[in-house]
């Protein structure tokens, strides 16, 4: 097993520490570190971005060639880690002598630790792992205390237990999956590409709170029955679905991919997008539309049946539910000299 040891939790020196160790090149993007690795111990690439209020997250989407003991030293400080699985496992302990916890793939880990206390990430080689991990400084500017996110998230799950170690380990939330997905798609640089991560990663710590609200009061414990297979499996029609809504996807057909039973499928689709499997093919057909009008040459009705449709009047009704207004319509505003479908 290799160890790498990172002293601290300020990005630019945490990357100097895994460039370092790991290998590769690093590269900058106004405050967005990128360091890219293809050599015999390591294959992947990791992301970091630091925003105002002390806030960060760190970005591992990796292969190892051999087990890694990621070692996290808090000597100065005490930060507030919270530990997103998106693909593989990873497992955490607070020193080499204790046991470790294992993390799943759609599990978050919150952990805060005493004073001089490590945290300990482990990855199994051979395997992609995919996590994220966001770091909640302690140290707030004394104007934003009051009012800032660090402060309200630190308040939620550390407050009044600084002087001992904290370690939870939520239910799985796919939502947090699909939310912490955006920040790898965003294709705007600079500020305005800072901009939009900082507000995806609000919304993720909003949620991350929201999902210890509910796990407090047991209620997703009791409502969410799915195994982790079963979600990944949805996972998967999910995004099979979103790739190419136009295809003639069914409750049959894709039970019979998935291996799930109607109800499972239903259940795993209502806890991913708030939507019954078909209202979400039908929603991702809306939005292929939408982008075909403002892309593509072809008329209204070339883009009802190419996007899987068989109704002009039924697309044009769900069309004018979701933009307001008439496919028809939508193209004349973009383009007023368009030709009438």
């Amino acid at each position: 097993m290799k160890t790498v040891t990172i002293h601290t939790e300020k990005i630019q020196n945490l990357f100097e520490d895994l460039n370092t160790n790991i290998g590769g090149t690093v590269t900058f993007d106004l405050d967005e570190h990128i360091l890219e690795v293809e050599n015999d111990f390591a294959k992947g690439i990791i992301t970091a971005v630091s925003f105002s209020d002390n806030i960060s997250y760190v970005q591992f989407d990796m292969i190892f060639s051999e087990d890694l003991c990621l070692n996290i030293s808090n000597e100065e400080s005490q930060p507030l880690y919270l530990a997103y699985c998106s693909k593989g496992s990873l497992s955490h302990s607070f020193d080499l002598s204790t046991d470790s916890k294992k993390i799943n793939a759609f599990q978050t880990a919150i952990v805060n630790t005493k004073q001089n206390q490590n945290n300990i990430l482990f990855f199994q080689k051979d395997i992609r792992t995919k996590c994220t991990l966001i770091i909640i400084g302690n140290e707030i500017a004394e104007v934003n205390q009051g009012y800032s996110l660090n402060s309200q998230v630190r308040k939620t799950f550390v407050e009044g237990n600084t002087a001992s170690n904290f370690f939870y380990l939520s239910s799985y939330n796919l939502k947090i999956d699909r939310k912490i997905d955006q920040l790898s798609v965003i294709t705007e640089t600079g500020i305005a590409k800072n901009i939009m991560k900082e507000g995806i990663l609000r919304i993720i710590l909003a949620m991350e709170i929201q999902q210890y609200s509910d796990d407090q009061k047991a209620l997703s414990h009791d409502t969410n029955c799915l195994t982790l297979k079963e979600l990944e499996e949805i996972k998967e029609l999910s995004q099979a679905i979103e790739a190419n809504p136009e295809e003639a996807f069914s409750i049959k057909s894709l039970c019979k991919q998935a291996g799930l039973s109607p109800n499972k499928l239903q259940e795993g689709f209502k806890l991913i997008h708030n939507r019954t499997v078909n209202d979400h093919i039908t929603h991702m057909r809306v939005l292929k539309a939408e982008i075909l009008i403002r892309t593509s040459d072809l008329n209204i009705s070339e883009i009802v049946y190419c996007i899987g449709f068989t109704s002009r009047s039924y697309f044009s009704k769900i069309f004018k539910q979701k933009f307001n207004c008439s496919p028809k319509d939508y193209k004349y505003n973009l383009n007023p000299l368009a030709i009438t479908a």
